[in-house]
Formats: C-alpha cells, sequence, structure tokens
C-alpha cells in the first residue's frame, strides 16, 4: 500500500555534540582551542584516530587514518588519548541538561540523544521544536561549555530528525518535515542519508536510483521485492517519508549468526577463525542497536546429528568483537571433539540498552570499545569487512548470509 509523505507535526529531535572528544579536550584546555587536535586510540604511529576537531577535519584528518598517516597530512597536528573521564562527565551533564526539558530521551552514543517530543507540555504551551532547540544550545553553552557547539535535527521520525542534524555543521538547527521533505532530498547524495553505505549504495544504483529524491520516490513495491528483498524494505519506505519505525521495541532477546561448514573438521585453528567471523557478526548486529549482552550460547553441531551447547556468563558486559571471541573460544575449547563439526553458532543474550553514562559498562577496556566503534564506522561507511580482526584475512566470502537463531534476533 503507498503512502503519502507524513505531514504531521514534528515531534523528535536528535542532537549530537559536535566532534565530541575533540571539542570536549578544547573545552578544558583553551591552549589547544582552534587548533587541528585528533584522538587516537594509542598515541603510538600506528594508533586509530578516533575523533578529529573540525580544524583538523578541514584538513582531511579524519576516523580511519592513524598517527603516522595523520601526522603526514599535518605534522603540528596535537593528538591526544582519550580520557573517558572527560567524556562520561560531560555525557552525563547534557543528559542531566536534556531532562530538564522532557524525560523522553534516549541515549544513542556518547555524544547523541534522541528526544521524543510527543506529549510534551512545552509544546501544548505554545514552544515551537527551533525554540526549545535554541534554549538547549543556549544551556549547553552555560552549563558544559562555552565553546561547546551541538547540533539539532527536527523531524517527524528519528531518522528525519538525525538528518537534519547533519545538514549544516557545526553548531546548526534544522527541521525536516512534509513542508521541505522533498527539496531536502533534492540536495542529497544516498550516501549523505543515515544507515547508507556504499554497499548499499551500490544496491540501490542496480535498481536505477542513484539520488536521495530517487530514493523517496521509489515505490514500496521496487524497495520491498527488488531492492533489499524482504521487510527492510517496507522500513525503509516508511523512514524515508517521516513515519516512526525505528524507535518501535520489538522485544528483541539475543543476536546470534550461525554457519554450516563447507568442510567438516576437528581442527581447532579452522573453527576459530570461523567463530571470529561470527562473533564479529554479532558483534557488529549488536552495537549497530545500541546494545551490549550478559551472555553467551556456543551452538555445535557434529557430523553425526549431535547438538552440543555452551554457556558463559562472564560477569562483565560484552560489546566489542575480541571479548564476544575470547568468550566463546573458551567455550569451544571446554568440548571434546570426537567428531567433525559441521555446524557452528554464536548467540549473545541478557541484551542492555547501552547508557554510555554508566562508566563500569566499559571498565578498562575503553579503548577496545572506541576502536570496536571506530571499525564499525569505517565498515559502515565503505562495506563489510573492509577492516577485519587479523585473524579473519581472507575471510570475506564467509558467512555472508545472516541467520538467526529464532524470532527475536531478526
Amino acid at each position: 500500500m503507498e503512502m503519502p509523505i507524513n505531514a504531521s507535526r514534528a515531534t523528535f529531535m536528535h542532537v549530537d555534540l559536535n566532534s565530541c572528544f575533540a571539542i570536549v579536550e578544547q573545552q578544558a584546555n583553551p591552549l589547544i582551542r582552534n587548533k587541528p587536535v585528533a584522538i587516537a586510540a594509542y598515541d603510538t604511529p600506528h594508533g586509530m584516530i578516533i575523533a578529529s576537531s573540525y580544524e583538523a577535519k578541514a584538513l582531511g584528518i579524519k576516523l580511519g587514518l592513524n598517527v603516522s598517516q595523520a601526522r603526514q597530512i599535518f605534522p603540528g597536528l596535537i593528538v591526544l588519548t582519550p580520557d573517558p573521564d572527560k567524556y562520561f562527565d560531560v555525557h552525563r551533564r547534557f543528559r542531566q541538561l536534556l531532562l530538564s526539558y522532557t524525560d523522553k530521551i534516549e541515549a544513542r552514543s556518547v555524544d547523541e540523544f534522541l528526544i521524543d517530543f510527543r506529549g510534551s507540555a512545552l509544546l501544548r504551551k505554545g514552544f515551537s521544536l527551533e525554540q526549545i532547540g535554541q534554549a538547549i544550545k543556549e544551556d549547553v553553552k552555560f552549563k558544559i561549555g562555552q565553546y561547546i557547539t551541538i547540533n539539532v535535527g527536527i523531524g517527524n521520525n528519528p531518522f528525519q530528525a538525525k538528518l537534519a542534524a547533519s545538514l549544516h555543521k557545526p553548531d546548526g538547527l534544522d527541521r525536516i518535515d512534509g513542508t521541505n521533505l522533498e527539496s531536502v532530498f533534492d540536495k542529497l547524495s544516498l550516501l549523505d542519508l543515515p544507515g547508507i553505505n556504499y554497499r548499499y549504495q551500490a544496491r540501490l544504483n542496480l535498481a536505477g536510483i542513484y539520488s536521495g529524491r530517487d530514493f523517496l520516490n521509489a515505490s514500496l513495491d521496487k524497495l520491498q521485492k527488488e531492492v533489499f528483498r524482504g521487510i527492510n524494505g517496507y522500513y525503509w519506505y516508511l523512514r524515508l517519508r517521516g513515519y516512526e519505525i525505528d524507535t518501535i521495541n520489538f522485544n528483541r532477546k539475543s543476536f546470534g549468526a550461525q554457519y554450516t561448514l563447507a568442510q567438516k573438521t576437528t581442527d581447532l585453528d579452522q573453527l576459530a577463525r570461523i567463530l571470529m567471523k561470527l562473533s564479529e557478526k554479532v558483534g557488529r548486529r549488536m552495537r549497530a542497536k545500541g546494545y551490549s549482552g550478559q551472555g553467551i550460547k556456543l551452538f555445535l553441531k557434529l557430523i553425526d546429528g549431535t547438538v552440543v551447547m555452551k554457556h558463559s556468563h562472564p560477569g562483565y558486559q560484552l560489546y566489542a568483537t575480541p571479548d564476544i571471541y575470547q568468550v566463546v573460544f573458551s567455550l569451544l575449547n571446554l568440548i571434546l571433539l570426537g567428531q567433525p563439526v559441521r555446524e557452528l553458532g554464536v548467540s549473545v543474550y541478557g541484551l542492555n540498552s547501552i547508557q554510555l553514562a554508566q562508566q563500569s559498562l566499559f571498565g578498562n577496556t575503553y579503548n577496545s570499545i572506541k576502536i570496536a566503534q571506530a571499525m564499525d564506522a569505517i565498515n559502515d561507511k565503505y562495506g563489510e569487512y573492509k577492516i577485519t580482526m587479523a585473524l579473519m584475512a581472507n575471510m570475506k566470502d564467509v558467512i555472508i548470509k545472516r541467520v538467526a537463531f529464532g524470532k527475536n534476533d531478526q
């Protein structure tokens, strides 16, 4: 069924701190303000850049470069390692500031919040979201720091609000709704849209969709049957038109992936590589949805049909791929393989919505968490497995299809 563009009043707001880690460091140290600053996981030449100031971005120093590459671009680059205490403090204060406007806020990351103003007393009193957004900007300056800037996006759904927040960085305030949706999409490429990476762009191009406006104008039938070949096409059709789909709670209980081996084996080295790939797939999907997990299940089916399952609750939150892999590989080592394995599966359960204000979630693994997020961002932009763990080298074509354990893992 074809749907018109949502013409209702916009009630969602997306706010994000501009170049969060770098600008927080610049706020804390006036001597590095208005200078190229990069935050790297490590300050060694091969340390990965995980954030950069707008001055550094203007020089081409962005996410994914290492320190050596960045300094080749600009030798005077100021490189700092992450200071979690600073970022968590700003996150907590930012969250507390937003709670003075409404309690319907959701942390999408350490520097991004989604705010749902449906039923808001402020809207009932006649305030516009633009007025509220401007007030939040002023509050940030007063309560967090004069050097801190934020972007505010307003829309009919979380997708439109996030897209609006990206239109004029830094320090922008924009609205996308039924009155300007088509004119905004006239100016956008596919890669400008949240959630569209190079892989999705190629898929859309094959269907004759080359621009944001092409995507918006695509029929439900085309998106569902030709482009995405499933329910995801329906979700994109609604999302683009401003209907709220992304905040729906589907009561997810786990994330999982499963693989049938072409060559049955008891070789632990071969099984370990497949487990790493499965851990990466599960971790990527879990992180993309904003979850961490408390438990892991390892599933094996042997050549005679015997099913073996092992569970573990390691006592800490599972988020980064290496953490997932470490636990699941330890489970594999507990199994005496008398017969070759023909199927392997990994599932993470006991899900928790990530609230980055809770520093205990990260403990001493903060750098591995940021590296995982940086790698995810690179793979989101350039396609799956452009950057991977060494153990997964030359495994690009292995375990491509996603196979869920159950209906709660779609």
